[in-house]
């Protein structure tokens, strides 16, 4: 009988490298590009995942249409098993690689319970008020990672080093490096060099799951993550499945040797809850005891390591986690500070739709979207807000819209963008230099995008700083024009704070208040 081309477990990895090289392409592809069109669905990846999109839908008691993808994957896992994970998750494939690095040192045993707990606790909790599926969601976990911290790291440190190489090289090297900067600056560099705010936690966070590796091999599929116990539940009543060879193998122990899921009990009986198709047993399987195929009824079928008082726990837990906590007060008495991007639905739902994904801020043009800290309350962690001192919402970018894969952030037309409010300015007279100074200052006027300016003049007398009495033009906001665009507190020559602040009254929320006049 001939040999296959290549063994099993060499066709998952050459998936895995595939799967993660498009989820890398996409990554790269979200930022601007030199047009307000995003040619690529980048959010795809979000978009398939079953557990933000259950989570996301049970928080607003609806379907949401932008996910409906996810139940492809659903379908797949009742047919197949629970291949995702081991073909499909970018986190996974990361997590797999790591092992190179992170050999496992320490033995501890498997508690895949707690991942069931997690997922029921999330998605009660989710339906009673507190929406955080994104804090633990593998997708989420690892966009942030790469988008806050790792992707601008590599930017500046390239950047810094090519232009060591400009202008301290010798022109042959330079004939080289500069070709090379070229390529690399158009396909895998951001667009301009960017910084946010808790990018430090972002990889923390990253880096921990990668590291749980050193405990055992996929420790965070294994035991913590709650899109793996969705399809580990589903996975359990899958048409197709691994059978192993039971008592033909004889005291052959090595598939459950190599198992990375801990799959393969003691009597090679393969688990298809936990079972992720790496296919490395039916690869080396010395007796090629291991198929794949129609299940038989019952076989591989396994408790879900989670018992009944399990179950009520995590519901009460997730049921009662809301009002433990009730940042919900702070949807009604916000932070004036909090801007929400241009098209952000209503603030409780759009806290309910955002799964905490990262990409509006990472394809913000401005660098203005900056994931929230406590501003908006426990759920509302790294969730978009607006810092005009950091960043501004450029006045025809619509992009933020385009990549939010749940509509937590509406897609707007160029038109809608530029008559939406996101908040409006006000003028800090103590500092700003025409009122307290009598300095001439009209920067935040000339930056003003708006056709009609929202920041407009009186003339008034003042005594300057010298004590002498002098004219000059006071700024002051046209309420009805100003949409909070945030690039008059960002271009304000004062040193630290602005003398021009944004706030969020007067924001448009939920297809609300429009700017006319225009």
């Amino acid at each position: 009988m001939s040999q296959p081309l290549l063994r099993p477990s060499l066709w998952r990895r050459l998936g895995q490298c595939l799967f993660l090289a498009l989820f890398l392409f996409l990554f790269i592809k979200t930022d601007y590009a030199g047009r307000d069109e995003l040619p690529w669905a980048v959010n795809l990846f979000f978009r398939i995942d079953p557990f933000l999109a259950l989570a996301a839908m049970l928080a607003v008691r609806m379907v949401i249409a932008l996910m409906l993808p996810a139940a492809l994957i659903l379908l797949l896992t009742l047919l197949f098993g629970r291949f995702s994970c081991g073909w499909i998750c970018p986190m996974g494939s990361m997590i797999d690689g790591s092992r190179l690095l992170l050999r496992s040192r320490m033995k501890v045993p498997n508690l895949p319970g707690w991942k069931y707990a997690l997922l029921l606790t999330l998605l009660t909790a989710s339906f009673c008020g507190l929406p955080v599926a994104g804090y633990l969601d593998p997708f989420s976990l690892l966009v942030r990672g790469l988008s806050f911290a790792l992707h601008p790291a590599f930017g500046s440190a390239t950047t810094s080093f090519f232009t060591w190489t400009y202008q301290h090289a010798p022109a042959w090297l330079n004939a080289i490096t500069e070709p090379v900067y070229a390529v690399m600056k158009t396909h895998l560099l951001p667009f301009a060099d960017k910084v946010y705010d808790l990018s430090v936690l972002s990889l923390f966070l990253l880096l921990t799951v990668l590291g749980l590796s050193v405990l055992e091999s996929r420790f965070f599929c294994r035991s913590l993550c709650p899109l793996g116990a969705l399809l580990a539940f589903l996975s359990r009543y899958s048409l197709f499945a691994l059978a192993g060879g039971g008592e033909d193998c004889g005291k052959c122990r090595h598939c459950r040797d190599i198992c990375r899921m801990g799959a393969i009990d003691e009597q090679r009986g393969i688990s298809t809850a936990e079972c992720i198709l790496c296919l490395d047993c039916l690869s080396q399987c010395p007796r090629s005891r291991i198929h794949y195929g129609l299940r038989k009824n019952g076989s591989g079928m396994q408790a879900t390591d989670l018992s009944r008082r399990g179950v009520i726990t995590s519901l009460t837990v997730g049921a009662l986690l809301p009002l433990v906590l009730p940042t919900r007060l702070l949807t009604r008495n916000a932070d004036p500070l909090l801007i929400r991007p241009p098209g952000a639905l209503a603030e409780a739902d759009f806290l309910c739709r955002c799964v905490r994904c990262g990409e509006c801020m990472k394809v913000c043009i401005g660098n203005a979207l900056q994931p929230a800290w406590l501003e908006a309350g426990l759920e509302g962690i790294f969730t978009p807000r607006l810092i005009g001192r950091i960043g501004y919402c450029e006045y025809n970018c619509t992009l933020c819209g385009q990549v939010c894969p749940t509509g937590a952030i509406r897609r707007l037309s160029r038109d809608e963008k530029q008559r939406t409010a996101i908040g409006r300015a006000y003028f800090n007279k103590n500092r700003c230099l025409p009122y307290a100074a009598g300095v001439p200052c009209i920067v935040c006027e000339e930056h003003c995008p708006t056709p009609e300016k929202a920041i407009k003049f009186r003339e008034a007398a003042v005594v300057n700083t010298r004590g002498e009495q002098v004219f000059v033009r006071q700024p002051y906001i046209a309420g009805e024009l100003c949409i909070g665009c945030g690039i008059c507190e960002n271009r304000c020559p004062l040193d630290g704070g602005a003398a021009v602040i944004v706030t969020s009254e007067g924001a448009s929320r939920g297809g609300g208040k429009i700017r006319e006049g225009y």
